[in-house]
């Protein structure tokens, strides 16, 4: 049972290792887009609205992880539908955003934060609160569409799956000849 457990997990990891480290490469360039435009609008322009100023770095940040994820991490599983697939990717960054634009809103508004610094530093926190979140829905939910035909990724299924022995998948076997409990 460990050993089926230990499989399962290791089966996973490698599942996803290709897809997380193109989406971390993509998520470090848009961390610094997004960063490096919210710290220059909060001691620049936008100097007395920082939540703001994390807003309008991440939705620019967004736009240049949607090319990105699109074209590389998740090329293989573009959906046909590319404004059905916009619109979610969309809707998954809102999200994102909303949980690191409010973790700095939180900051300063809800504990009373007026540093800029530590303000600065509450988004980046709500960005890796909201880059789990982000991942997991562009794999399960925008970028979908399944890979069974692409060869290196054809038997990535039955790594998940349940392992059954050779007799179970034996279709001329009956049941009540199989060992075990009755099916």
């Amino acid at each position: 049972m460990i050993t089926t457990l230990s499989e399962r997990l290791r089966g996973l990891a490698s599942l996803f290792w290709r897809e997380v480290a193109k989406f971390g490469a993509v998520g470090g360039v848009a961390f610094v887009i997004d960063n490096g435009l919210t710290y220059y609008l909060m001691h620049g322009p936008m100097t007395d609205s920082e939540a703001k100023a994390r807003f309008v770095g991440a939705s620019i940040a967004t736009v240049f992880s949607w090319i990105a994820n699109r074209f590389w991490t998740f090329r293989h599983r573009r959906q046909d539908n590319v404004l059905r697939e916009f619109g979610m990717f969309i809707l998954i960054n809102g999200i994102g955003i909303g949980i690191s634009t409010g973790f700095t809103a939180l900051a300063k508004y809800g504990f009373g934060v007026t540093d800029k610094n530590m303000l600065f530093a509450a988004g980046i926190v709500g960005i890796l609160v909201a880059t789990v979140v982000r991942f997991f829905a562009y794999r399960f939910l925008v970028f979908n569409k399944e890979l069974d035909e692409e060869p290196e990724f054809s038997h990535d299924h039955e790594i998940i799956e349940r392992h059954h022995s050779p007799a179970v998948k034996d279709p001329a076997v009956k049941n009540s000849e199989r060992p075990g409990p009755p099916a």
